[in-house]
């Protein structure tokens, strides 16, 4: 889980600022890295939503 300072200064900051410095931050966790811009959330907290069956269209890969 981030900071919740950190993610306190980035929501002001993506309020008013320069569009090249807003981060985007899982909606979940609000973890800056590894974020899917599809789903909205970070690798892990996809992976938890995945196998929980709570993404439709979200299947296992199987080979």
């Amino acid at each position: 889980m981030a900071k919740i300072s950190k993610i306190i200064k980035t929501q002001r900051a993506n309020i008013k600022g320069p569009m090249a410095r807003r981060k985007n931050r899982c909606k979940l966790c609000g973890r800056p890295h590894a974020y899917m811009r599809f789903f909205g959330v970070c690798r892990l907290c996809f992976r938890e939503l995945a196998s929980k069956g709570e993404l439709p269209g979200v299947t296992k890969a199987s080979f």
